[in-house]
């Protein structure tokens, strides 16, 4: 993802800054999504896999890209919660 852009986004709802998501957060989500256990904020059961995706810089919330897009809506956001053995941030 261009530097120039990920420097601009940020997360619609805190405003926090935005960061590419690591191989093992990555990882973490699409393991639940595989099992069916991972939801959007708005509560609507994630189905495919996500390949690429920014988190806040806090860890708290996951936005996917689909085909090279930030998909920033606050509904669509991907609260890290939810999954048990996400990385903590340090």
């Amino acid at each position: 993802m261009d530097k120039r852009l990920l420097d601009t986004l940020c997360c619609p709802v805190s405003k926090r800054a935005i960061r590419p998501a690591s191989k093992t957060e990555l990882d973490v989500l699409n393991a639940a999504i595989a099992q069916g256990q991972a939801q959007t904020v708005a509560g609507v059961g994630i189905k495919d896999k996500v390949g690429e995706a920014l988190v806040t810089v806090d860890g708290k919330v996951i936005y996917r890209v689909d085909d090279g897009i930030p998909v920033m809506l606050p509904e669509e956001g991907i609260g890290t919660t939810q999954f048990p053995n996400f990385p903590a941030v340090a």
